[in-house]
């Protein structure tokens, strides 16, 4: 079995002492500072590693984000140590017919409707929504000081009250200058307590939405980033290990599906969420299913691979254990996941979205390969 996202943080807890799986080896030292650069794929780092050869120099393992490969997922299965099928931020948005509603909500930006929505965190409280223990609690409990280098904005974020949960102290951070300031007022100490750190950064995958992987914004950002961390790797101390990963890469589009325009597509169909590389689709009446999904796979032959919920968990494309019935609910009847370099659009209801040239999402190896980057050697 290839080792997860998932993986990470059982290993981090393992290296602090805690009764857990270890399938990482990470080294036991005095800190640990996790950084997550959103869009860090492992097949882009590669492919541009003379911008960036220290983070490629460094690269310990390839991690598979899982399904789908976004965001919100990727930090549920990160700091809780455990697939989708256990967490249920199924995707970057999905139905919750578990509170009676088919409502779109937005998991990153934690709101009704889209990504502009109204805010959903008092009529879905995160902690409801995700009730599962994450890691980083874990370390709290062991004694281990938690922090956090991130934009302030997600202290108190919906994902993060859902998936991180522990209380720590929080060094915001916007710019990489802050990223590096905040990762080593963590490591500098002169105490025997050990700290961990989660550390966030997300212009890569912004630029990446934007311009496209690969290109001279994306580029930019990946060489800034270079000399920050061969700067961090010159000056943190040898008492604290910094790992890198990422939650997910990305896909340069070049064929667009407009599922708005299909008027086919819409028909027994109460809603459909996801993004554009990963689509979730809910529908009128269960026995329309049949119909529905030889309609989809028909108009999207050579774009798309169409399934059902049952196929689907029956290939554990959300983890290797059947998820309870809460979360399977969560799941579309149908699922639409596009191949190629094709994107599914649904501009009426996603405007921005849809104007994206970058995206991730699907089971491409340039979505799903994320690299573990370590300042120090693995033990095993």
């Amino acid at each position: 079995m290839p080792h997860t996202l998932a993986d990470v943080l059982p290993s981090v807890a393992a290296s602090f002492g805690l009764p857990a799986a270890d399938p990482l080896g990470i080294a036991p030292n005095r800190d640990m500072v996790v950084l997550l650069i959103d869009g860090l794929g492992a097949e882009l780092l590669t492919r541009h590693r003379a911008v960036a050869p220290t983070l490629a120099a460094h690269v310990v393992a390839t991690l598979a984000t899982g399904f789908p490969a976004t965001t919100a997922t990727s930090l549920a299965s990160l700091a809780l140590g455990a697939p989708c099928a256990t967490h249920g931020i199924i995707g970057y948005s999905f139905a919750l017919p578990d509170t009676g509603s088919h409502r779109l909500f937005n998991s990153l930006r934690w709101r009704f409707d889209g990504a502009t929505g109204p805010d959903a965190r008092a009529d879905l409280p995160p902690e409801q929504v995700q009730p599962h223990r994450s890691r980083l609690q874990d370390l709290a409990a062991h004694g281990v000081d938690v922090h956090y280098v991130v934009p302030a904005y997600q202290r108190t974020s919906g994902l993060t009250r859902a998936v991180f949960r522990a209380v720590g102290t929080v060094h915001p951070a916007t710019t990489l200058d802050q990223v590096r300031d905040g990762i080593l007022a963590v490591a500098n100490h002169s105490g025997t307590g050990s700290r961990f750190a989660y550390a966030y950064f997300p212009d890569l995958d912004g630029m990446g939405h934007l311009h496209g992987p690969g290109s001279q914004p994306w580029l930019a950002v990946l060489r800034d980033l270079e000399a920050v961390v061969a700067d961090l790797l010159s000056a943190l101390p040898g008492t604290c290990t910094l790992l890198i990963t990422g939650d997910h890469g990305m896909i340069h589009a070049d064929t667009v599906i407009d599922l708005d325009a299909r008027p086919r597509l819409h028909q027994e169909v109460r809603l459909i969420a996801g993004e554009a590389r990963a689509r979730h689709v809910y529908l009128e009446r269960p026995d329309a299913l049949a119909d529905v999904q030889a309609a989809w796979t028909a108009e999207l032959t050579g774009h798309a691979r169409v399934v059902s919920r049952e196929q689907a968990l029956d290939e554990h494309w959300f983890g290797p254990t059947p998820p309870e019935p809460v979360i399977a609910h969560r799941i579309g009847d149908l699922l639409a996941v596009a191949e190629g370099r094709s994107v599914l659009y649904c501009p009426q209801r996603e405007p921005l979205e849809s104007s994206l040239v970058g995206h991730h999402g699907a089971w491409t190896a340039d979505e799903q390969l994320v690299p573990l980057i370590s300042s120090r050697p693995t033990a095993s």
